[in-house]
């Protein structure tokens, strides 16, 4: 370089602006470094206090998943030691179900409600007195609530796959004595399904007044009519779909790519040490776009931006200029975003995450989806009659699922979609709707609700959602 250049260099260097010169600030990028840290601490300690208990590093089994798990004692806990055959993978030689149940169960056996969660739900649907936390369906469930206590008899389990008691990918192998990270097996919905109906074999139920979901659960609820439909007597089925979307699934991808690219994921083998939570954080940020709706962004948050912390300016390099963006969360629903990752990504596995995401990806009640599964039932059908569709353009796959779902053609169905929903769009509701009418389902409700909250009505609109559920069950 030669000495002219470098003069000029220095001068010019002479005359710029110090603050220009200092190292930008990243506040979002810091927290997921700090977060690193304290999980770090927190599992450094934890190996140590098992090191001093046990006297020997090589009897560590790893600690407890950082993220947050309900206490055992506030759920009771099915144990199968039976095998569970699966779709997709040699059977599951036994499994826990961490389940919870409201009101009381009637000496004929005959007023049970199975509720099936979403993707990432336990099994608290509402406070009980071993745990008076609220529930995420709590104004759904009570007496004279849509799911009236003082009729029914109500269960909900963590499914197969999860992280909140039930048997998943952070639990033991007990073929191993190691936890089985993504050494679990491929599971469908209806492998949940079949595992919570060994729930109701346990308890005595045969027969199912009826089976409720919502979301995945939606799935689940379907499932239980098709695979059982002799024990479910009715089906709810709310912001559902009995075929994911291609639309669904690149969602979920979307999440799974995010999550699985985080260094910290260790392709699933990460509960001796850091969680991706970094990847989980965007993961839920992708998730949390698609249960509103733009319209309610748009009533919640504008295009407004976050109040500056006091003694900021708006432009610290020029105060004439307008506010200086910031490339971290500015705009308000940046920042939303930005919260609702950060509360998710330490409570929920990442391995749960994507084994169930997965699960919901595979659902297709077609009759080609259903026979390429080996999946067959003795109320098949071949005839369906399309005169008995509403919806004028009917998708190509429709006739295949209107076979695929002949064994509910006795089922009296409630099927609920929201004209908001991104996540599960309306017309799949419309189709499934359809599907059952062709099939000869006679005993078909449909109902479409407006607003604005999108995929996440079912949690919301408890007087047009739950009046829908409270008339059809009555």
């Amino acid at each position: 370089m030669s000495r002219t250049f470098c003069t000029a260099l220095r001068a010019l260097s002479s005359v710029t602006p110090a603050s220009s010169r200092l190292l930008p600030s990243f506040p979002c990028v810091e927290a997921h470094s700090i977060r690193a840290s304290r999980i770090a601490a927190t599992v450094a300690r934890s190996k140590k206090d098992q090191i001093n208990l046990e006297g020997n590093s090589n009897s560590l089994s790893g600690p407890e998943p950082p993220y947050a798990r309900p206490s055992p004692s506030s759920y009771q806990l099915f144990t199968e030691k039976r095998p569970l055959n699966l779709v997709y993978s040699p059977p599951l030689s036994s499994f826990d179900l961490a389940y919870e149940t409201w009101g009381s169960l009637s000496p004929s056996k005959d007023n049970a409600i199975l509720l099936f969660t979403g993707l990432s739900a336990s099994s608290h649907a509402a406070s009980t007195p071993l745990n008076p936390t609220r529930g995420w369906w709590e104004n759904f469930i009570g007496p004279k609530k849509a799911l009236d206590t003082d009729q029914f008899f109500i269960i909900c389990t963590n499914v197969l796959g999860g992280c909140y008691g039930s048997t998943g990918p952070s639990s033991v192998n007990p073929e191993t004595g190691k936890l089985y990270a993504t050494h679990f097996p491929i599971i469908t919905i209806f492998d949940m399904v079949n595992a919570q109906f060994r729930l109701l074999d346990h308890l005595g139920i045969n027969k199912l007044y009826a089976s409720v979901g919502s979301s995945m659960g939606a799935m689940q609820s379907l499932a239980a009519g098709w695979l059982h439909p002799n024990r479910a007597g009715k089906v709810v089925s709310i912001s559902g779909t009995a075929r994911s979307s291609p639309s669904s699934i690149a969602m979920r991808f979307a999440q799974r790519s995010v999550l699985m690219s985080d260094p910290n994921w260790n392709n699933g083998f990460y509960y001796d040490g850091l969680p991706p939570h970094a990847g989980m954080k965007l993961a839920r940020q992708i998730a949390t776009i698609t249960y509103r709706s733009g319209p309610e962004w748009d009533l919640r948050f504008g295009r407004k931006l976050r109040p500056l912390p006091d003694g900021v300016e708006d432009n610290p390099f020029d105060a004439r200029k307008p506010r200086l963006p910031a490339l971290c969360p500015d705009f308000l629903i940046e920042t939303y975003l930005d919260h609702q990752g950060e509360q998710f990504c330490l409570k929920y596995d990442a391995n749960s995450l994507i084994y169930i995401s997965k699960a919901m990806d595979l659902f297709d009640m077609t009759t080609e989806a259903l026979q390429d599964l080996n999946l067959y039932s003795s109320l098949d059908g071949t005839d369906v009659d399309i005169s008995n569709a509403k919806t004028p353009t009917l998708a190509p796959y429709l006739t295949s699922l209107a076979k695929g779902l002949t064994p509910l053609a006795n089922t009296p169905v409630l099927i609920l979609g929201v004209q908001s929903d991104i996540l599960f769009p309306v017309e799949q509701q419309r189709e499934y709707a359809d599907a059952l009418r062709m099939a000869g389902n006679n005993q078909v409700v449909y109902y479409e609700l407006g607003g604005v909250w999108g995929h996440d009505t079912f949690l919301i609109d408890v007087q047009n959602v739950g009046g829908a559920i409270r008339g059809f069950l009555s």
